[in-house]
């Protein structure tokens, strides 16, 4: 895995945000923590994480507006973002879709669902930077190459 990975929690309920990092404590990562919508934002402005475990029903700001905020600024816009919630209706997936998530995972939460899927997150991250630094090559390949 990376190294630096960086997790924010955003939950409003104490022993949630708890939980998750005993969780995540094999993860080589920073974790950081928000209590409502309106902390996770300013959180991600400081801590600058590269996934969020964002539940959806916080105070000031739900999730799904947080995460829709989020995905549509250009300079948060590749942040992972995993919605952890109680609601597990078909409506409340869609509804997260559509505010832009990555992934979705129920409460309760199972600690090896939560360290498979941000595992594969991370490695998904790793694979689209290295991506990006190929297709900049190849652009400057072709830029320096005489045109025919």
């Amino acid at each position: 895995m990376a190294d630096n990975n960086r997790i924010l929690i955003a939950d409003d309920n104490q022993p949630n945000r708890e939980l998750l990092e005993a969780y995540l404590a094999d993860v080589d990562c920073e974790i950081d923590h928000a209590a409502d919508g309106q902390e996770t934002l300013a959180k991600v402005k400081s801590f600058r994480p590269d996934l969020i475990l964002l539940d959806v029903m916080m105070p000031k700001l739900s999730g799904f507006e947080v995460c829709q905020k989020l995905k549509d600024d250009d300079a948060t816009r590749k942040i992972m973002v995993l919605m952890v919630t109680a609601l597990n209706e078909a409506g409340d997936i869609e509804r997260a879709v559509q505010a832009g998530t990555d992934d979705f995972l129920s409460k309760p939460v199972n600690k090896h669902e939560l360290l498979k899927r941000v595992t594969t997150m991370f490695r998904v991250m790793k694979l689209e930077d290295e991506n990006e630094r190929l297709r900049r090559y190849i652009d400057e390949m072709e830029a320096g190459r005489p045109k025919r």
